[in-house]
Order: structure tokens, then C-alpha cells, then sequence
């Protein structure tokens, strides 16, 4: 397993925040201590940005103008997100080009950024520009998606893209309030509050007999760890095993993956990042 990983990604934080950099910290020497290796990734290019959002969104995060309580502006954050979406897309060239899982250690995060707005700590779509710069390699990419809200900005970007598929479980009502049903390429499961580990696997493998038949040239896996019981903003209830089968599930697609790092605010995230990377090697 390849793992993309720069400390730089560390280097922004507001008191408070749940989106904070002790939880990529954390992680990281956790998989160290499990014997992982890292590798260092680059920044995206501005057509890479260009890919899945406006001219309008990359100049105003590139300017540092624009305003959302819960992505807050931060001194030399684009350069922080382009690093953070490069190493979205060197998982996804590090799959295609060996045939080896990849995973995307990185923040800020980016599935709720949509094409041409931030929001919901991200500023740029990490894992929709990995998947567009990775459908100029191969025929079909699925985007499966497990954090526990809604990926509206991977929907709004990918939408009626025919040669993308997009499933996402979530809890709902939750944040952003989107998914709350499946259109053309999108499927959505919306799950209630208090979703049981046993229950939430079901409907995941539902969904992943969909992405089956679509049979995709790559998996590209937003993974989320904020549907762990102990989450302190969601209210699912999966265990730390519980990524471990999710991880499993997606290898038994015998697909090409690559994961990047979305949401999980929990003290717990090492070890369930762990699980999940455990299931998906077998």
C-alpha cells in the first residue's frame, strides 16, 4: 500500500475546529508504527483544479477572498489544498500505473466542495479531480463514498457524467442536506441516525453490486471514519471492524483502488483508517 503523506498538510488549524491537524498527525504515526512507508506528493496544476471547479472558486481561494463559518480563510491555504489534491491524483497515477492500492493521507479534506463553491472544510474536490485526471487513462471510473455526509460537491461535479458512477452512504438529516435520492449516475443511500454496523453493511454491499455492474476501470474511494459510534458531530454507529469489512468488500471488486482521506473526527481515527487500509490489502 502506497501512502501519500506531507507534514505540510499539518500547517493550518483553528481552536476549535474538529477538522484539525492532530487528526491526520495522529494517524500518521500510528501507520508508522504499524510499518507503513510514506511517500512526499506534489501539487496539483491549475488545470488540474480546472477539471472539476470554475476559474471563479480556484481565484478565490488562490486570493484568499471569500468566507464560510465552517472553511475558514487561513494564510496560504491554497497552496495547502493543491498539495492536498495533488496527492489525491499520485494515488490515482501510483494505481493506474502499477496496479497497487494507493491512499491519500492528506487535508483539508474535499467532497463537499462543489464546482464552483467551498464549504464543509474543503476548498477544493480532491477525489473528483483525481477521478477526471484518471478518466483521461482509462474508460470508467466509481467514486464510492463512505463518510457519513452527503459528498454533494462530488455529485454536483460528476452529475450526468456517463463514463462516472457515483454511490454514497450517509446519515440523514444531516449535513449538507443533499442525497436524499439517487439521479441518473448518482445513487444515494440515506441512513437514519443510530444505523447499526450490520445494517449499514447491507446497504453498502447493495451498493456495491451497482458499482459491480457497472464494472469500473478504477475504484476511486472517498473514505470517511465519521460514521464510527464515538464520532463527536454524527450519530452512526459502525465499529472499528467495521472498516475492516469495508475495506474487504471494495478489494472483492478485484478492482484497481485508490482511497484519499475525507472526514472522521473521533480520537479513534488511526485505528479505524488502519482497519479500513488492513481490508482493502486482503
Amino acid at each position: 500500500m502506497k501512502i501519500f503523506y506531507s507534514p505540510k498538510c499539518l500547517e493550518y488549524s483553528q481552536p476549535g475546529h474538529p477538522e484539525s491537524p492532530e487528526r491526520v498527525r495522529g494517524t500518521y504515526e500510528y501507520l508508522e508504527q504499524k510499518g507503513y512507508g510514506f511517500t512526499s506528493p506534489r501539487p496539483c496544476t491549475d488545470e488540474d483544479i480546472l477539471l472539476a471547479h470554475s476559474q471563479i472558486l480556484l481565484d478565490s481561494v488562490r486570493k484568499e477572498k471569500f468566507f464560510d463559518f465552517d472553511t475558514p480563510l487561513f494564510p496560504g491555504i491554497f497552496d495547502i489544498a493543491k498539495l492536498s489534491a495533488g496527492s489525491a491524483i499520485g494515488a490515482a497515477m501510483h494505481c493506474l500505473t502499477t496496479g497497487e492500492n494507493a491512499f491519500s493521507l492528506m487535508r483539508p479534506p474535499g467532497h463537499h466542495a462543489t464546482r464552483g463553491n467551498l464549504g464543509g472544510f474543503c476548498y477544493l474536490n480532491n477525489i473528483a479531480i483525481a477521478s477526471l485526471k484518471a478518466k483521461e487513462k482509462v474508460g470508467k471510473v466509481a467514486i464510492v463514498d463512505f463518510d457519513c455526509h452527503h459528498g454533494n460537491g462530488t455529485e454536483d461535479i460528476l452529475h450526468g457524467k456517463k463514463d462516472f458512477l457515483y454511490l454514497s452512504l450517509h446519515q440523514s438529516p444531516l449535513y449538507p442536506g443533499t442525497g436524499l435520492r439517487s439521479g441518473e449516475n448518482c445513487i444515494n443511500y440515506p441512513l437514519p441516525a443510530g444505523t447499526t454496523p450490520n445494517e449499514y453493511l447491507s446497504a453498502f454491499q447493495d451498493g456495491l453490486q451497482q458499482v459491480e455492474e457497472f464494472n469500473p476501470d478504477v475504484l476511486a474511494i472517498s473514505a470517511g471514519f465519521d460514521t464510527y459510534k464515538l464520532d463527536p458531530i454524527t450519530s452512526l454507529t459502525l465499529e472499528k471492524d467495521t472498516y475492516r469489512k469495508i475495506g474487504t468488500m471494495l478489494a472483492d471488486l478485484k478492482k484497481p483502488a485508490f482511497a484519499i482521506l475525507e472526514g472522521g473526527y473521533s480520537r479513534d481515527l488511526p485505528e479505524c483508517v488502519y482497519q479500513f487500509l488492513t481490508g482493502l490489502e486482503e
